[in-house]
């Protein structure tokens, strides 16, 4: 990009008119909020007539994460203190989901990955000009429907040779530090605009939208960022 995100963010510039609208997802790969976020999204921006480019930007909930991960339960108690804390909240996000089409399925789950991996593959996909949203709605569904272990290498190599990636472009993506400190940078860069949590969508570099929104207030942020259109008010509620 030419411009920091971090400038971007911080623009009043927002009312230059456009056809199209572009696109920086935020989002981490065992968050369910950016589950649920991008298929509101996603049903937003069937409302969209002009040209649509959407890119994902890495940003990991838990980057002291330990390289092999933790299992579910150890994962519910550092960060809630226990599994039961936190089961009212799953209950009501499996509700949400069933909304949107998603089948949560926190019972399939054993295991919370290292999400860096992950991040390399999605990066990966972005250089060879693979769409990067089916893959990410592929590695969702994985981790949230399936509960399989997406920081896995050989469910990576699954997930990719449904979307043309080798299993050999698989390894590269991963052994690769130039693409594991390029995935790092574009986190910093993410992290020093501000943005403290995820999911965040990024509209034509000028309006900052958070969290799993609904799509009809996405729809009137793509108005603002397109046009200058629709309510000024957009909730953005506590970050994720």
């Amino acid at each position: 990009m030419s411009e920091t995100l971090s400038s971007i963010v911080r623009s009043d510039d927002r009312f230059a008119t456009t056809a199209s609208l572009h696109v920086e997802v935020i989002a981490d790969f065992v968050c369910p909020f950016c589950f649920l976020g991008k298929r509101r999204f996603d049903a937003a921006l069937k409302a969209v007539q002009g040209p649509t480019d959407v890119n994902w930007y890495p940003f990991q909930l838990n980057p002291e994460m330990p390289a092999e991960g933790l299992s579910f339960d150890e994962y519910l108690t550092r960060r809630f203190g226990s599994p039961e804390n936190v089961a009212p909240a799953l209950m009501h996000l499996a509700d949400e989901g069933k909304a949107a089409g998603i089948d949560f399925r926190f019972d399939k789950i054993s295991h919370v990955p290292n999400t860096l991996p992950v991040h390399q593959f999605m990066y990966f996909a972005e250089s060879r000009q693979i769409g990067q949203s089916p893959l990410a709605e592929d590695l969702l569904s994985a981790f949230f429907e399936q509960g399989r272990n997406i920081g896995d290498q050989n469910v990576l190599i699954d997930i990719g040779e449904t979307h043309g990636i080798t299993a050999d472009d698989v390894r590269e993506a991963l052994a690769n530090d130039q693409n594991r400190q390029i995935v790092l940078s574009r986190e910093r860069e993410v992290r020093g605009s501000g943005i403290a949590g995820v999911p965040g969508f990024l509209l034509n570099r000028r309006l900052l939208v958070v969290g799993a929104q609904s799509s009809d207030t996405l729809v009137n942020a793509f108005d603002q960022a397109m046009f200058g259109e629709g309510d000024d008010s957009l909730v953005s509620p506590a970050l994720h």
